[in-house]
C-alpha cells in the first residue's frame, strides 16, 4: 500500500527526464533528437523541451559538430559528490594506496549494480605498461574479479537474478559462459575468500579480487589489483597478490566495522 500510495506523487515530466539521462551508459555517448524519442517513445518536441530544460542546468550539452547531444558536467559533478560521501570510499582510499606502495599494481574499489561492477575508485602504478583506468565503468560481474568474488557469495535463487537472462558474452577465449560451470567455479571462489580473473574480461590482463564487508557482514563491495598477464604468474599470485588483496579487503571491512 505504501509504495502505492507513494507512485502517486510521480511527477511525469521528471521520470522522463531521468530516463533521458539514463539513455547515456556504457558506450552510448551522443544521441540525437530523433533517436532519444525512439527510445523514450516521446513526441520530438517533448523531448526536444526536456532536452532545453537539461542542458539550461548544464546536465545536458550539445556537440555543435554533430548536433547531438551527450551528458554534460554537471552529471560528473553529482557522481564525484556521490563518490566522496560514500563510506566505503573514505575509508578505503588509504588501504589501496598502502596496496599500491606494496606491490606497485593497479587497485580498484568496485561495488555491484544490478548484474554489473562499478569501479568507484583507483589508484595506479607507475610501471609504464599498465591496464588503463576504468573508474565509472560498468563491467559485467561474472567475468571480473571484483564481481566475482561479491556474486559467489549469493543463493542460487540470487544468483540466477544477478546472471543475465539470456545467453552471456564471451568476451575471450577464457570467459566462462556455461551456467552450471560458472557456478562451480563461483563456489570455489567463495571456500577462497577471493577471485582472479584470467583473462575473462580481457585478453592479456589479469585481476585478483578480495570482498568488503560492513558491520552488518553484508558484502557491499570488492578490492582488485589488476595488471598485465606477464607480470602476473601463477607463483606471483599465490606467494604476493592474493594474499595482499585478501588482506586488503579484511583491513577495509574492519574499517567498516565488519568483525569475524
Amino acid at each position: 500500500m505504501a509504495k502505492k500510495e507513494k507512485s502517486e506523487y510521480i511527477i511525469q515530466a521528471v521520470s522522463h527526464a531521468l530516463d533521458l539521462l539514463e539513455q547515456f551508459h556504457d558506450e552510448v555517448d551522443e544521441l540525437g533528437v530523433t533517436e532519444l524519442s525512439k527510445r523514450l517513445k516521446l513526441h520530438k518536441n517533448n523531448v526536444f523541451r526536456l532536452l532545453a530544460t537539461l542542458e539550461s542546468r548544464n546536465y545536458i550539452e550539445q556537440n555543435r559538430v554533430t548536433e547531438n547531444y551527450r551528458l554534460g558536467l554537471k552529471t560528473l559533478e553529482l557522481g564525484q559528490t556521490f563518490i566522496k560521501q560514500m563510506g566505503l570510499l573514505r575509508q578505503s582510499r588509504p588501504v589501496i594506496e598502502g596496496l599500491v606502495k606494496e606491490c606497485n599494481e593497479t587497485t580498484y574499489v568496485a561495488i555491484l549494480k544490478d548484474s554489473h561492477i562499478v569501479y568507484l575508485d583507483v589508484v595506479e602504478t607507475d610501471l609504464t605498461v599498465r591496464v588503463v583506468p576504468r573508474v565509472g565503468a560498468r563491467l559485467p560481474a561474472y567475468c571480473t574479479a571484483a564481481g566475482k568474488v561479491q556474486i559467489a557469495y549469493m543463493t542460487d535463487e540470487e544468483l540466477e537474478n544477478y546472471l543475465p537472462a539470456r545467453e552471456m558474452k564471451r568476451y575471450t577465449p577464457k570467459t566462462m559462459v556455461e551456467r552450471e560451470e560458472l557456478k562451480k567455479h563461483l563456489r570455489l571462489v567463495a571456500d577462497r575468500g577471493y577471485a582472479i580473473d584470467d583473462e575473462e574480461m580481457d585478453v592479456g590482463v589479469k585481476c585478483v579480487g578480495a570482498p568488503i564487508r560492513d558491520y552488518t557482514r553484508r558484502i557491499i563491495g570488492a578490492v582488485s589489483i589488476s595488471g598485465p598477464s606477464m607480470r602476473f604468474s601463477d607463483e606471483r599470485l599465490e606467494k604476493e597478490l592474493i594474499p595482499l588483496v585478501v588482506k586488503a579487503g579484511e583491513e577495509i571491512s574492519h574499517k567498516l566495522g565488519y568483525h569475524k
